[in-house]
């Protein structure tokens, strides 16, 4: 399965942690018994902390910060910059220099629906759930259920919707 596996030497990696193949990690760090999906990239300076699971195809930038206990969906997209450039102003490839990474943190034991795109800037909630597809562009409060175009809520979490089913 290494084969498949592209993990650079600088990634911080905790005990038990699972891979499906073909994932890019660089520069990141996952915390113990956290579950990497297939077709995953995590890019430097991400951190994804205890017993999350990450699924297949999902694309997390450097400034992410995923606290423990979280879930993300298949193919879910995070945003590091609010006004992307190819360029410079003098017309050359913009490096890192021409511009600031934005942050957005997942707080402990949230889930992200599948095809969830998430902005730069934002924080979503402890136990929040996002439905799928939405596309988050504000902060989502802890506790919280919000879905759409752009997210909104639609009310708080239940016991029974934070139940885990076995």
């Amino acid at each position: 399965m290494n084969d498949y596996l592209c993990i650079s030497p600088d990634v911080k990696l905790g005990t038990n942690v699972k891979f499906s193949k073909f994932i890019n990690l660089y520069g990141c760090e996952i915390g113990d018994n956290t579950k990497i999906g297939a077709f995953v990239e995590v890019q430097k300076h991400a951190r994804i902390g205890k017993n999350c699971k990450i699924s297949s195809h999902t694309f997390i930038c450097e400034g992410v910060t995923i606290e423990d206990d979280v879930f993300i969906g298949h193919g879910v997209t995070f945003i590091n910059d609010s006004y992307p450039r190819a360029t410079t102003t003098e017309g050359g490839l913009q490096t890192e220099a021409d511009w600031m990474v934005e942050t957005t943190v997942i707080k402990k034991g949230a889930s992200l629906g599948s095809g969830v795109t998430i902005l730069s800037k934002i924080t979503v909630g402890e136990r929040a759930i996002v439905g799928a597809g939405s596309v988050v562009t504000k902060s989502v409060p802890a506790d919280t259920i919000v879905a759409g175009n752009p997210a909104r809520v639609l009310r708080a979490v239940t016991s029974e919707a934070s139940r885990r089913t076995e």
